[in-house]
């Protein structure tokens, strides 16, 4: 890989497109960077009238406060993600890939067409909507069934667990055992009970910032860490995103709990009807414990909330904590009980 490549700089990208023979000597595309890359360089390539590309290049040391490393390797599972997950999740809900390349560790997809807006920045203006929602949940439970119908197929392909582990386990989950020591033994247990699961495809990034919603339909993005695992770590990282929004909304609190609780609905009645193999059975208590290990991960790890100021992310950490001490088994009491210790924390100043 030539590492002085850098996909963001003016020309840079178009004479890569020329020179791998990709676009057409006299077309000159309008290439803008996308915001909010933490672990690729990610362009808009404007081939107006034709079909326009999002092309992304993985970063060895991601973009973030602490140090933070992953082989770019990483773009190629992403690469594959596209692939399958065209067939597995909802017609339209992925972005077809257009081309790959192992040299400089960069690929190319369909871009979602405009106008599109990113399902995080509604949600933190407060637009909550229930067919989102749904939306949402049953492209997780789609993904989750379909692949567990085809588990041994796609074993070669996303069984290799590497870039989760560095990009999710370590900075998620393990370097926030070591920030908050009274969660250690939540954290180790959580760890090993994943470690022993190979159930679905599991997106590993399934969050409103990776979902653009384009004329009311939502597309997920960003799948370089897809493996093979455990449906609960796509629950309890969704979960938190809406559970994290509450803390931060005290307006749409309301919403907020009722679109996590349906989430969850929808998805367990989506899951229940695909009704092939027990990958779903006794889903939700391992949910819940996802969802604490990602709400504390979320505001002690190494990518903490950026919406979250100090004094949320404390009462985030310390409902969090005591919750991890007796986990609840439904997602309703998660809910409740992480949203009343919110309000007992904020009340308390």
């Amino acid at each position: 890989m030539d590492t002085n490549l850098d996909i963001e700089q003016p020309g840079v990208l178009n004479a890569w497109l020329h020179a791998h023979d990709l676009i057409a000597a006299t077309e000159e595309p309008e290439c803008t960077v996308l915001p909010g890359g933490v672990s690729n360089r990610t362009v808009l390539v404007d081939r107006s009238p034709q079909t326009s590309w999002v092309v992304k290049q993985a970063l060895a040391k991601l973009r973030v406060k602490v140090d933070w490393f992953s082989s770019p390797e990483r773009i190629h599972r992403e690469a594959d993600g596209l692939r399958w997950l065209v067939d597995m999740a909802p017609a339209g809900s992925i972005t077809p890939l257009v081309f790959e390349d192992h040299t400089d560790h960069i690929i190319g997809m369909d871009a979602v067409p405009f106008p599109h807006e990113n399902w995080k920045t509604m949600l933190l203006r407060g637009e909550i909507e229930p067919g989102h929602i749904d939306q949402f949940s049953a492209i997780g439970a789609t993904i989750h069934a379909r692949s567990a119908q085809r588990i041994e197929e796609l074993r070669p392909i996303f069984g290799d667990r590497g870039f989760f582990q560095s990009l999710r386990v370590e900075p998620y989950y393990a370097y926030t055992a070591t920030q908050v020591p009274e969660a250690a033994d939540f954290y180790a247990a959580l760890i090993a009970d994943m470690a022993a699961r190979q159930e679905t495809l599991v997106h590993g990034d399934f969050s409103p910032k990776n979902v653009l919603v384009h004329e009311g339909k939502l597309v997920l993005l960003d799948h370089e860490v897809c493996h093979l695992g455990d449906p609960g770590f796509d629950l309890g990282f969704a979960m938190t995103h809406l559970l994290s929004k509450a803390a931060h909304m005290p307006a749409s609190r309301a919403a907020f709990e009722e679109g996590t609780l349906r989430f969850w609905e929808t998805y367990r009645t989506t899951a229940m009807e695909a009704g092939v193999g027990n990958w779903h059975l006794n889903l939700e208590p391992r949910a819940v414990r996802h969802t604490l290990g990602c709400l504390l991960a979320r505001v002690r790890g190494r990518s903490p909330l950026e919406y979250l100021d100090e004094q949320e992310r404390d009462r985030q950490a310390t409902v969090v904590t005591r919750l991890m001490a007796a986990p609840p088994e439904s997602v309703e009491d998660l809910v409740f009980f992480f949203l009343v210790g919110i309000k007992n924390e904020e009340s308390r100043g």
